[in-house]
């Protein structure tokens, strides 16, 4: 490690190397892929920022992907804040236009399509177990607790949607932002190699992409809402969901609806799909809190 009062540079760390922007885009950029523009920065505030900006402006193509080496101002949901070391995870978005084939209404999908890919990519690539807390944390298991590794927030922007992913991936446990944070390192990860967990994500992000545009959206006939509910941790569980507004709901989680929605079955029977809020694991088969 390099002693704290040297001056920093992209190999201060040599546990991790920059990315190779060379060999990415010979890797992801095919003539047939959905990737089109691929940009590696040393640092940014936020990359969905940056994208969707360029949306606005009507100066960004469909499958342009903007990684950051460091984000400053990285932002998850209800705006709270992302920060991690340098090159200590990936950061990145990229920009998908739906277009007419996908009726807006169904857009709200996407940022769950992506994580589906992103939990199916890191499970292959870094052989860690991932799993989805509605809507969009990405979680691992570290010393039998589950905690959060990543995160996914989605933005409308110009012609189509901006989808930012955040994922610790070598964060050690003295750089852990929160006790309930976790990494792909900690997880017990075959790999963290930061290459070729990104590969594998796009991908994957790619491939899902895909069938659910082939299917006009249709979350059920391309499979994306069984394989959300399969990979789905906050199903099963008693939960509290904390609504916009002030207001909180505690019932079971039930099913993801076929707009993106969980569905709460309250102790009076009702059921009750939420559509945006904080949700609070209490109870699950392993009777944990988060």
């Amino acid at each position: 490690m390099t002693p704290p009062d040297a001056p920093h540079n992209r190999w201060s760390d040599l546990d991790r190397p920059p990315l190779n922007v060379t060999a990415l885009r010979r890797g992801l950029l095919r003539p047939d892929s959905l990737w089109s523009e691929l940009e590696v920065v040393e640092t940014t505030g936020s990359t969905n920022s940056d994208l969707a900006d360029r949306a606005r402006s009507g100066d960004l193509p469909e499958g342009t992907v903007l990684v950051a080496e460091e984000q400053t101002a990285g932002r998850g949901r209800l705006e709270r804040s992302w920060t991690a070391p340098p090159r200590s995870g990936l950061f990145l978005s990229v920009y998908l236009e739906p277009g007419d084939a996908v009726p807006v209404e169904r857009w709200g999908w996407v940022p769950l399509l992506a994580g589906v890919a992103a939990a199916t990519g890191l499970a292959k690539a870094a052989g860690v177990d991932t799993a989805l807390k509605w809507p969009n944390d990405l979680l691992v298991t570290v010393a039998g607790e589950e905690r959060k590794a990543g995160g996914i927030l989605g933005e409308f922007a110009g012609d189509g949607i901006v989808v930012g992913l955040g994922i610790n991936v070598s964060l050690r446990a003295d750089e852990l932002p929160a006790p309930t944070a976790g990494s792909l390192a900690l997880a017990g990860a075959v790999s963290t190699d930061r290459e070729t967990l990104l590969r594998a994500v796009l991908r994957s992000l790619e491939h899902w992409y895909g069938e659910w545009k082939a299917a006009d959206g249709d979350a059920a006939a391309s499979g994306l809402q069984a394989a959300y509910a399969a990979g789905c941790a906050t199903l099963d569980r008693t939960v509290r969901a904390e609504l916009p507004g002030g207001n909180s709901l505690v019932g079971e989680a039930v099913a993801i609806d076929g707009d993106g929605r969980l569905v709460l079955s309250a102790e009076d029977g009702l059921q009750q799909p939420v559509s945006a809020g904080d949700i609070v694991h209490l109870r699950g088969a392993e009777g944990g809190l988060t």
